[in-house]
């Protein structure tokens, strides 16, 4: 069984290399379900890491749903990626409606050339996951990263062992939730790869500043945070 690692700073990668993982999924912010890692994090990583390793390419948090701009900042990424070498990338586009968008995830898929191809758990959000499983099998995508369309991939066991048999090609890999108390259920089942962070969280200052710099009214899955232009003209026009 492939033991995939969702690390967020090269300190995790090399924790994750020397437990023995056999991937890594390199990602920053876990906290909105991961971004694309910094050009500084891709190259200390590609230096120090020798296991394989995959890159998320999400431009931001929120829905899965991109604009043309975002689309051409990804499709840059995963050039960047292929320049460097990695082993896979982890991506994934949806319509509004929560289907699957198969002409901008078949852009992705094809801009990543060789690499490895894993759609990422915007699958969990698909109201046709299995006419999306066929699709996404005809795009020739490697691997699904699913929680099984529940809150962990404990919960949504079922439902994977579904997907799992309904596939023909792409490997399923749950993801979420799992740990050393639950991952025997997985490889019960006959799957070949699971994935986890295996976080845990650590304190580095001795007390809590005197104001937070964290703004959990920025935290949302149905909007995005976007700058708004009578906002920024009111303040120009009463400065300049």
């Amino acid at each position: 069984m492939i033991v995939e690692v969702c690390a967020n700073s090269l300190e995790s990668a090399l924790v994750a290399q020397r437990a023995g993982a056999d991937r890594i999924e390199l990602c920053s912010e876990l906290a909105v379900g991961g971004l694309t890692p910094s050009y500084g994090l891709l190259k200390a990583v590609k230096d120090q890491v020798s296991i394989p390793v995959h890159v998320l390419i999400r431009p931001r948090s929120g829905d899965f749903s991109y604009t043309d701009a975002e689309m051409d900042i990804m499709l840059s990424d995963i050039k960047i990626c292929a320049e460097f070498g990695f082993a896979g990338i982890v991506a994934g586009v949806l319509s509004k409606d929560f289907s699957l968008d198969v002409d901008r995830t078949k852009k992705l898929k094809l801009a990543a050339g060789n690499m490895s191809f894993t759609f990422h758990r915007a699958f969990d959000w698909l109201v046709n996951p299995f006419e999306a499983l066929v699709e996404l099998e005809n795009l020739k995508v490697n691997t699904i990263l699913s929680s099984g369309q529940q809150s962990s991939a404990p919960k949504g066991l079922d439902f994977l062992t579904r997907l799992k048999t309904k596939s023909t090609t792409i490997q399923i890999m749950p993801g979420s939730g799992v740990n050393a108390g639950n991952v025997d259920s997985f490889k019960d089942k006959g799957f070949g790869a699971v994935h986890l962070s295996g976080t845990a969280m650590m304190r580095v200052l001795s007390s809590k500043p005197l104001i937070s710099m964290n703004s959990k009214g920025f935290l949302s899955d149905d909007h995005i945070v976007i700058t708004q232009l009578e906002n920024i003209e009111a303040v120009v026009s009463k400065v300049k």
